[in-house]
């Protein structure tokens, strides 16, 4: 199985923008693969913050909704999540992963990128 890369993460102050990235090269077919973004704070338990399936829907954290965006450039192969509005409760460590559509497995994950939001 192919590894996913994440890149795009930084230290913002809060109001601030981050977009990250994912290099989902060995998952093109958006028929077969869905995608998400999830999130390690310290003291949480790791939680999705958005997802897309394989018709290009969006679902997102309640915490997150409305500032972020999260899409798929399908030619490119990669995943992107557009975080507007930061807050300093947004830093964590952040994850994309994959997993097939119709499953609610994720079966691989990236390496993870830090967001770090100060107030």
């Amino acid at each position: 199985q192919a590894p996913l890369v994440e890149s795009g993460g930084g230290s913002v102050r809060a109001g601030g923008s981050l977009r990250l990235s994912c290099l989902a090269s060995g998952y093109p077919s958006k028929w077969n693969y869905c995608h998400g973004w999830f999130r390690q704070r310290q003291g949480y338990e790791r939680e999705e913050v958005a997802g897309i399936d394989n018709a290009q829907k969006p679902t997102y954290a309640n915490s997150v909704r409305g500032r972020f965006t999260i899409s798929k450039d399908y030619a490119k192969n990669i995943l992107y999540l557009q975080m507007n509005s930061l807050k300093p409760e947004d830093t964590a460590m952040y994850y994309c992963a994959v997993r097939r559509c119709g499953e609610t497995t994720y079966i691989r994950w990236g390496q993870g990128t830090q967001v770090t939001v100060s107030p």
